[in-house]
């Protein structure tokens, strides 16, 4: 959701997308403290509805209360990156296959035009560090959701939405450290390609080897940063 839109959303809303954003892109870093006072100076926005938000954030595991030391972002770690990645082939690929096999002519229209923005900014950054920039993660979860919208489950729809972003949180934190670049373009558009054909079983192997190849390589990331690097002591800043 861009600046203008979260304009015109309830208060309540406009603080959730803030902070729910900031911590997917990693702004607020794993188990950093999310204080109050200092989200308030931050965000713009009062108490109670930053209360409400990060409640609401507690739910989704985007962030951890306790007692003690009130709320801070989730920590991250393989095992749990590894655990989000199970049920994403689980989610994602029984999506795509139902949306392959009742998808309309509009869901291959909408899967086209989402592919064509998702190209345009793959174009003006070449090989670059594309996950950094705010334009393609939007459009590369468009064109991801795309895909599966063919599915009839809007409750299986909204768990793959969530657990994309858990991944992107991720990516986000291991895209510093990445020394070889991957070459999404191509393999979205060989996706893109297999799926507009209802070739079912092709298009469901490349998807989770796209979603399992990309958890590996962040997990490997991950596996060489310390526990110290993983997560931050201190306070939201």
């Amino acid at each position: 959701m861009g600046a203008k839109e979260l304009m015109d959303v309830p208060v309540s809303e406009r603080a959730f997308q803030l902070l729910r954003g900031k911590i997917l892109r990693c702004e607020y870093e794993p188990g950093v403290k999310l204080k109050i006072d200092t989200l308030q100076r931050d965000l713009g926005v009062s108490s109670s509805p930053l209360r409400e938000a990060l409640s609401r954030l507690v739910v989704e595991g985007l962030v951890v209360s306790d007692e003690r030391r009130g709320f801070s972002a989730a920590p991250v770690s393989v095992k749990d990156l590894r655990d989000v990645t199970r049920l994403r082939l689980m989610l994602d690929c029984e999506a795509l296959a139902e949306s392959i096999e009742h998808g309309d002519d509009q869901w291959e229209a909408n899967i086209v035009t989402a592919f064509h923005w998702l190209s345009r900014i793959e174009g003006r950054h070449g090989e670059g560090p594309l996950t950094l920039d705010a334009d393609w993660t939007v459009r590369h979860k468009d064109f991801h959701m795309a895909l599966l919208a063919g599915c009839s489950s809007g409750k299986l729809m909204k768990l793959s939405s969530a657990l994309f972003d858990q991944s992107e949180r991720y990516r986000r934190l291991s895209i510093k450290h990445r020394v070889e670049p991957r070459h999404k373009a191509a393999e979205h558009g060989q996706m893109m390609e297999v799926v507009l054909s209802r070739n079912k079983a092709e298009a469901v192997a490349l998807l989770h080897d796209h979603i399992f190849r990309t958890a590996e390589n962040v997990a490997a990331v991950l596996g060489k940063l310390s526990s110290a690097d993983l997560t931050t002591r201190g306070d939201s800043r």
